[in-house]
């Protein structure tokens, strides 16, 4: 299986060494610089574990994680930091992290605990990542959409997401501005108006169930109806 990791380390040379280190255990591995930077990386690509220092520029680890966490309860999480109080270690579990490994470490102990939290999720999964729109069943990692009649339609990675709010949120409003910002992390003009066009392409998708409807509130935001 292939599994890819998000790292988010801002010193340059530690970073390096680490992307490099796990794509010799045959791991793909995509870096950021910045809180910031893995935040919009987490939101265009799936991710199999995410790897993050705490003290970063723009984003720090912990709310970082607590926004990942916000939209996607069981990715791992660890935490690479030379931060060390108790205090610390409290809140990076708070925040939603599954590990936590101190500054300095050795190699050979990132890959056990990689290894050990990529065991633990797989083991954990169910395929009951399957979810139930109307006569639809979708598959979010998967980013299908399978009508009654087992036609098979893909959905691009940012509907795939939109959907997944919009079904977290089932029968309620999705406020515009917080999926917004999770998203895209941005609110402007232009992000909106992309939103509107992901929406759109999902009512398209759906059109074959009636009892399916994505409606728009006004001032507000969406509201799936199933």
């Amino acid at each position: 299986m292939n599994y890819k990791i998000l790292l988010a380390e801002d010193e340059p040379f530690l970073g390096k060494v680490i992307k490099e280190s796990l794509e010799k255990n045959n791991y793909e591995v995509i870096l950021a610089s910045n809180g910031k930077e893995a935040w919009n990386l987490f939101n265009e690509q799936e991710f199999s574990l995410c790897i993050l220092d705490v003290m970063m520029p723009y984003k720090d680890g912990f709310t970082l994680a607590a926004q990942i966490r916000e939209f996607s309860k069981n990715i791992p999480l660890m935490f690479l930091t030379a931060k060390s109080d108790i205090k610390d270690v409290a809140q990076g579990y708070a925040s939603g992290g599954n590990d936590y490994l101190r500054k300095p470490f050795s190699l050979e102990e990132l890959f056990l605990r990689v290894a050990e939290l990529l065991k633990r999720s797989n083991s954990e999964k169910q395929e009951t990542d399957e979810l139930m729109i109307g006569q639809y069943i979708f598959y979010p990692k998967r980013q299908e959409l399978i009508n009654g009649i087992k036609k098979k339609v893909k959905l691009s990675y940012k509907e795939a997401r939109l959907l997944e709010l919009l079904l977290q949120n089932k029968n309620q409003v999705l406020e515009r501005k917080p999926a917004l910002m999770q998203l895209w992390g941005d609110d402007n003009f232009f992000t909106t108006r992309n939103m509107d066009v992901y929406i759109t392409k999902l009512r398209k998708k759906l059109s074959e169930d009636a009892s399916v409807e994505i409606v728009n509130v006004r001032g507000f935001g969406y509201k799936l109806i199933c």
